[in-house]
């Protein structure tokens, strides 16, 4: 898969393509049907599928200061969509400038000079250009004036989860805010995902007897709610089983939200890579204990609830 960042990366020459747009934020289950859509459209025709997303989000730029948690970053984003058979990922850098171009000149400049769009596949709550003023009407107009197709999709809902959730990128933040890391993979199709790169953390946990891996995630990484958590790490090509814990250590009168990792069974400094831990499944809520020997026999059940969870 091709991965672009600007128009100008766009190479020359590019041919016509089916297009699909938005944050894609997670790749969720609801954008994974949406690019499956694009992607057969595609196939079809006989030409490639771009994926156009934004960074930053949009919402940072329209309203600074309300960014909100990301649930991937751009890399792992781009892995998710080439994995369902995407052959370019377009980075579009949201700037003011991008935020006040009318809906007529962004499909124009951004799908038929630079794309060359066949068809553009899109949610059918898409919104584009200056206000959000842009919308499927508005782009099936525009698609009969420069001459390509549009698609609409319904979202996709679960009527299982909850009286008939739609699954989007807004619910799943509330579900890992809530701690609810078994309905965030129901909607994502997969457990979510922390990134970050491992750094030197107190090293109480070696001392414990539970060395763990202290994972400085970016600014804005959805982080779910404060307690202990059965899922794995991800380092390279590896899916290790881990006991996760997400908070400020009540015991040590910690200030600092951190997220540690204590991998089982594996004695390896992972210090300096970058990793990820998928949470999916929440033990326990964070709790302050009065002496080293509860909490110590506390992680012994954690680990061994861990085990269980994951099978083995």
């Amino acid at each position: 898969m091709q991965r672009w960042r600007g128009l100008e990366s766009v190479p020359t020459g590019w041919g016509r393509s089916v297009v699909t747009v938005g944050v894609f934020d997670g790749v969720h289950r609801g954008h994974q049907q949406l690019i499956a859509r694009a992607v057969a459209r595609g196939r079809e025709r006989g030409l490639p599928t771009v994926l156009v997303t934004f960074d930053p989000h949009p919402a940072e730029v329209v309203r600074p200061g309300s960014h909100p948690a990301r649930l991937t970053s751009l890399r792992r984003r781009a892995d998710l969509v080439e994995e369902l058979g995407v052959d370019a990922f377009c980075v579009l850098p949201f700037t003011p400038e991008l935020a006040r171009t009318e809906p007529a000149e962004f499909a124009h400049e951004v799908l038929v000079d630079r794309l060359h769009a066949a068809a553009v596949v899109v949610g059918r709550n898409f919104r584009f250009g200056h206000r959000a003023t842009g919308d499927v009407a508005l782009l099936v107009r525009l698609g009969e004036r420069f001459g390509f197709a549009v698609e609409g999709q319904e979202l996709i809902t679960d009527s299982g989860a909850g009286n008939g959730v739609t699954f989007s990128s807004t619910y799943i933040r509330a579900c890992i805010d809530a701690g609810d890391v078994g309905a965030a993979r129901a909607a994502l199709g997969r457990p979510h995902r922390v990134e970050g790169v491992v750094v030197h953390g107190e090293r109480r946990g070696r001392d414990l007897g539970f060395p763990t891996a202290n994972i400085a995630s970016p600014p804005f990484t959805a982080l779910p709610a404060d307690g202990i958590y059965a899922g794995r790490f991800a380092i390279g090509e590896r899916l290790l089983p881990a006991a996760v814990s997400v908070g400020t250590n009540p015991t040590f009168s910690g200030r600092v939200r951190t997220v540690e990792a204590y991998v089982l069974d594996v004695d390896e400094d992972f210090y300096g890579y970058h990793v990820g831990v998928d949470l999916e499944h929440r033990l326990r809520g964070q709790e302050r204990f009065d002496a080293l020997e509860p909490l110590i026999a506390q992680m012994r059940r954690d680990v061994e609830r861990t085990r269980e969870l994951l099978g083995g």
